[in-house]
């Protein structure tokens, strides 16, 4: 348990920077591995992870019953055999554009196929031009699915690199990249940078069209149920009916066919924009897009001109990636289902399971009891929220699916071969397929959106669900021997947060049933938007390397963040008065309840590039690590109580934002 003093930076005062004070140390001791742009105790398991895979892909006795494993195998063993890979050049995505009417940057194209080439690209090759179309859920109709359609069609990670003048040099990288691969693909070193300029122009117009993250957040203002013949009426430009009927076939859809739209206003602008502009310029903005999805799995030339794109976008150098952490990485995007069958038979103990579940049961009435000291929700609100709290269902380690070869071999269709990028093209359009036989189906539970393996958790706001992969149910998240301090202040506070998104500003519009609708009196509403209002600005106000962090854009994960905490730190205290107190830590000197809050801080120690700290800002929902721990511990009475912050010090401003 030394590891706890070691990770302590003592020099510091806790009141002064609980995040310094928790996690110096371990800073200290990590420099960034090379080609890494970020480091964290999550980066840290997924490498355990990877390793675990990688011998059980390697391992001489492979011998699976499942096919799906078996594929998942020779998946894999595409991906390392470079050489290969090297043969066959970039002659495979040549072949692809040629097959598909041909490109202006490479070769003469078939000017009258705008609408052929669309469908193609985003159909059978998944790419998303211009908007994305899926089916899922429908949030207002929870048991069943249905299309959606949203904006999409930008290939940085967000807007703002195209609009905002301080990624100038990002722009330029990533227009060297297009050139780079047009000239790869047999372009004219002076037509290919012309026209590829002009993609960058279309995609900066894109950018502008596109609706900000921050402005997205209130689902009941964003979610229009309309018909494909409205759909027609909103964008003329793209025939919707021939369009989704391709994309979704073998269904037959007709124009009464309802579709969730997301982004009424941009699909509006972005016909009226490809009605103004250019065939060859679509033709090869489209074209591009599948570009990008082909090039990672060509040859080296290709993969030296990503990273060099993803040096300026991420500060990494020259990627040190080993090849088969990349190939591990590839199958667990692809076959991840049966990568975790293979993950959960050789690490996932039966026993982890049935504590889980006890763990999330003691968080969630901490939770509830916690609701009744809430003196801003009505009474009628407040039993409805209880409801929904208690309707909330964990799925914990694996689907079910997985360990069932014959269910497993059922949702992995199709063929592999030893050319990696044909096993890519492969698995697109296999789950083009499999997007397309959802439309008639209900939804279900056992469809996860993380694989096994994954270090992460999420809430599924239509099932009211909490899904904790196998991948983080592990140290130093939760250990066995482990004080009962720091597992709650882990994955109890993994726990408490998942749980507490039922309740943040989206997850709160859907009820028990995962239906989104209105079940809060208004007052309680009125209440609740003050509240958040604080921690909205609270979170702006904090900056890294001077640049504030989007208070509304996190808004919905700092919710979860405090509340979280305080329903894990109220459920160790349950326990304790259940259990008495445990004795405490030899040669750490820290009570329980200390360490409890030292557990927490710990699990977000970590260290990014200045570049990748930027990329943060603008396209991810939670704070920025630090700030997970300062802002959420300094809204805490218990962690002042615990280390006696002085009123005014940094972490007990004394001003504090309590939404739950």
């Amino acid at each position: 348990n030394s590891v706890y003093l070691r990770t302590l930076d003592r020099s510091t005062d806790p009141c002064q920077d609980f995040y310094q004070y928790a996690c110096g140390g371990w800073v200290r001791k990590n420099p960034l591995p090379d080609g890494r742009s970020r480091w964290s105790t999550f980066n840290s398991i997924w490498d355990q992870n990877q390793a675990v895979l990688k011998h059980l892909l390697e391992n001489g006795t492979f011998n699976s019953s499942s096919e799906a494993e078996r594929k998942t195998q020779s998946y894999y063993l595409s991906c390392l055999n470079e050489q290969r890979i090297e043969e066959l050049g970039a002659q495979p995505l040549i072949d692809l554009i040629a097959k598909i009417g041909g490109w202006n940057i490479t070769e003469s194209w078939d000017k009258d196929n705008f609408l052929d080439v669309l469908k193609i690209v985003s159909g059978p090759y998944r790419a998303q031009p211009f908007f994305t179309v899926g089916v899922s859920v429908d949030p207002k109709n929870s048991n069943s699915n249905v299309i959606q359609v949203d904006q999409s069609g930008l290939f940085l990670p967000s807007r703002d690199y195209y609009l905002n003048k301080t990624n100038e040099k990002v722009l330029k990288a990533y227009l060297d990249y297009m050139v780079e691969l047009g000239l790869l693909l047999g372009g004219d070193k002076n037509s290919t940078r012309v026209q590829m300029q002009q993609i960058l122009d279309f995609e900066t117009a894109l950018a502008n069209i596109t609706v900000p993250q921050d402005e997205r957040r209130d689902e009941e203002k964003i979610y229009h149920k309309i018909t494909i013949a409205d759909l027609q009426v909103l964008a003329p430009a793209v025939e919707w009916l021939d369009y989704l009927n391709f994309v979704l076939s073998p269904l037959e859809l007709n124009e009464t066919e309802p579709v969730v739209v997301y982004a009424k206003e941009y699909l509006q602008q972005v016909s009226d924009l490809i009605n103004k502009t250019d065939h060859s310029l679509l033709n090869n903005y489209m074209i591009w897009n599948l570009v990008q999805k082909g090039a990672s799995s060509l040859d080296q030339r290709f993969e030296n001109a990503q990273d060099k794109l993803l040096e300026s976008l991420y500060g990494t150098k020259k990627s040190c990636t080993p090849r088969w952490q990349t190939c591990i990485g590839n199958a667990d995007d692809t076959l991840g289902f049966a990568l975790g069958a293979l993950f959960v038979k050789a690490t996932f103990d039966k026993q982890s399971k049935e504590i889980a579940e006890g763990m999330i049961d003691e968080i969630r009435t901490a939770f509830k009891d916690a609701l009744d000291d809430l003196n801003w929700m009505d009474e009628q609100t407040r039993q409805a929220a209880k409801d929904k709290a208690d309707a909330i269902y964990d799925m914990i380690g694996f689907p079910d699916f997985i360990l069932d070869s014959k269910e497993l071999d059922d949702v992995y269709d199709g063929v592999t071969e030893d050319n990696f990028f044909q096993n890519m093209i492969n698995f697109y359009n296999f789950s083009a397929r499999v997007m397309a036989d959802q439309l008639r189906k209900p939804p279900n539970r056992d469809q996860w959106s993380m694989t096994p393996p994954t270090v992460n958790a999420y809430y599924m706001p239509t099932k009211n669900g909490i899904v904790f992969p196998a991948g983080i149910l592990q140290a130093p998240f939760y250990t066995q021997d482990h004080p009962k301090a720091l597992n709650f202040g882990g994955i109890g506070v993994v726990m408490g947060h998942e749980l507490t998104h039922a309740f943040d500003d989206q997850g709160r519009e859907y009820d028990k049933d995962g239906n989104l609708r209105p079940w809060w009196q208004n007052s309680s509403v009125d209440a609740f938007k003050n509240r958040t209002e604080c921690m909205i600005d609270q979170y702006t106000q904090y900056t890294i390397n001077g640049e504030h962090i989007n208070g509304k854009q996190t808004l919905g994960e700092n919710i979860a963040d405090n509340g979280g905490l305080k329903a894990a730190y109220h459920a160790y205290r349950s326990w304790v008065q259940k259990n008495g107190e445990e004795k405490r830590l030899p040669a750490v000197n820290l009570t329980n309840d200390q360490l409890f809050f030292v557990g927490f801080a710990q699990v977000w120690c970590s260290v990014r590039t200045p570049e990748s700290a930027h990329e943060g800002l603008m396209t991810d929902p939670h704070s920025p690590p630090k700030y997970r721990v300062i802002g959420t511990l300094s809204n805490s009475p218990d962690f002042t109580e615990h280390f006696q912050c002085p009123l005014g010090s940094p972490m007990n401003s004394g001003h504090r934002c309590v939404v739950w």
